[in-house]
């Protein structure tokens, strides 16, 4: 490893000038505060536990050292046995794991593939049994393919364990505890968290060797630039209200408490003009991955989502959050508005509330530790047009792919395909595909009852970019996760 010697900059940190110089043209050139504080622990071989906010950039604090250690080591890479392990909660943390390393990956002649479920196994089989260094997983899919004997966890030298409190929510810890029992006693642990206590306490004790630990925010700690309002609107008003706040030139994101009103309003804002894609528990994966690549292009500018999306769904110029319904706890609100502000942006979130639910969103906002600007509004009030600026031109939604005919070995796994492009070290096994348009042909409602947004609407009038600014259009930058798109290529076995 090389000395510190500055931690304003990755190779000062201890990453090698080839691995910073695949960054820069990202846009990625001085390290946030999690990575300068976890990379070289990590890089030094030392267990570490680390806490950050969302948006921190805790994927690249821990994916650095990964890959870095996995590519000083020439260790062949072998069907069925990874050497290192990336656990997540979530099939869209896992894909936004995957498209942030797969260049770095491909660049480094390492292998990397994604295995979760809600999708078709064979092509993740298939995947593995081609070789894979670096494995990133849900744990569910995981121990079923450990359970048919198609996986083994025992050359395993790093894992990690991200969003580890989320975990422990979504009731997986107890699995993840089996997960890391299976992998080498002596081997090296990263594990990253919102939160470091209860549950995630518990397997910090037991599987982590005297961890350092990083804490570079409070777990609490609402983001400084980000600017909280909370509307009062009465009932006749609220879809008009909602309509307006999601009319602008920016990108905005709007929460909705169920799959169903998520559906419902993601509907009525397409007919009205204002494409809006849906994001919830009840697409087909293929529909999710759509959908979210949509909004991550600038094909459309508005995504209704649950919280399915919540934690760890990155994309940049997210200028305006609101709440259509209330979270039901504090911690859900600040992840939810942790999908704007990110990487220094500044950015505003809304919360509607009802005359009846005054007392409940300001026992919520004290939880969170906020102060929000509050306002009773109507359609047209001056508070919204400060937050949305000029409202954008009658639009409609993309046209989804023709439907086909999928071909055995596929089912939407995101497992990928060969591009053709030599390899270092020769042979298959890809990064689990790019998962930015889902590669599949279903429509926005597919595998649920399509909700009748992804058909052809006359093509045209699309509405593409950021907000930018208030009111303004404006590209998206690189400086995310989601910028690393490309697959992976890299060696296998000889």
């Amino acid at each position: 490893m090389l000395p510190i010697s500055d931690i304003s900059t990755f190779t000062g940190l201890g990453i090698s000038p080839s691995i910073a110089d695949l960054l820069a043209p990202r846009g990625i050139t001085e390290p946030t505060p999690i990575q300068a504080a976890a990379i070289p622990d990590a890089l030094a071989g030392k267990d570490v536990l680390g806490r950050g906010r969302t948006g921190s950039g805790k994927t690249l604090a821990f994916g650095l050292p990964v890959l870095a250690k996995l590519a000083r080591c020439d260790a062949p890479t072998r069907p069925n046995r990874p050497r290192a392990l990336i656990l997540l909660p979530t099939r869209e943390l896992a894909s936004q794991v995957r498209d942030a390393l797969a260049p770095l990956s491909e660049a480094l002649g390492l292998e990397q593939t994604v295995v979760y479920g809600g999708v078709g196994q064979r092509p993740q089989e298939n995947a593995l049994r081609r070789g894979v260094d670096l494995l990133i997983a849900c744990p569910g899919r995981l121990e079923d393919l450990i359970g048919q004997g198609i996986l083994d966890l025992d050359r395993v030298e790093v894992t990690v364990l991200d969003e580890a409190d989320h975990m422990s929510d979504l009731g997986f810890l107890p699995a993840v505890r089996r997960l890391l029992r299976r992998t080498p006693g002596g081997s090296q642990r990263l594990l990253f968290s919102a939160t470091l206590d209860g549950e995630v306490d518990k397997v910090v004790k037991e599987f982590l060797r005297s961890p350092v630990t990083h804490s570079v925010d409070r777990a609490a700690e609402p983001v400084p630039d980000m600017t909280h309002h909370v509307f009062t609107v009465s009932p006749a008003d609220r879809n008009a209200v909602v309509q307006e706040l999601a009319g602008g030139l920016g990108r905005t994101m709007l929460f909705t408490r169920t799959k169903h009103a998520a559906r419902k309003l993601s509907r009525k804002l397409t007919a009205a003009g204002i494409p809006a894609a849906e994001l919830h528990g009840n697409l087909a994966q293929n529909a999710r991955d759509r959908n979210l690549g949509w909004f991550r292009d600038g094909d459309v500018r508005v995504l209704v989502a649950t919280d399915i999306a919540a934690r760890g769904i990155h994309v940049d110029d997210v200028s305006l959050v609101v709440h259509v319904d209330p979270p039901a706890e504090h911690k859900a609100y600040l992840h939810r508005s942790g999908r704007t502000a990110r990487a220094g942006s500044a950015g505003d979130v809304v919360t509607l509330a009802a005359p009846d639910q005054r007392g409940e969103v300001s026992k919520l906002t004290r939880q969170a530790g906020i102060k929000p600007r509050t306002a009773q509004v109507a359609p047209g009030a001056r508070e919204i047009t400060a937050l949305v600026g000029e409202p954008a031109p009658f639009a409609t939604m993309p046209e989804a792919p023709a439907p086909q005919q999928p071909a055995p070995s596929s089912g939407g796994s995101g497992s990928g395909s060969r591009s053709g492009r030599p390899r270092r070290r020769g042979g298959g096994g890809g990064t689990g595909g790019s998962g930015r348009r889902g590669g599949a042909p279903a429509a926005q409602g597919s595998g649920q009852g399509s909700s009748g947004q992804g058909a052809p609407a006359g093509g045209g009038g699309r509405r593409r970019g950021g907000r930018g600014g208030r009111g303004g259009a404006g590209s998206t930058p690189v400086h995310s996760s989601s910028s690393f798109s490309s697959e992976s290529r890299g060696r296998r076995s000889r």
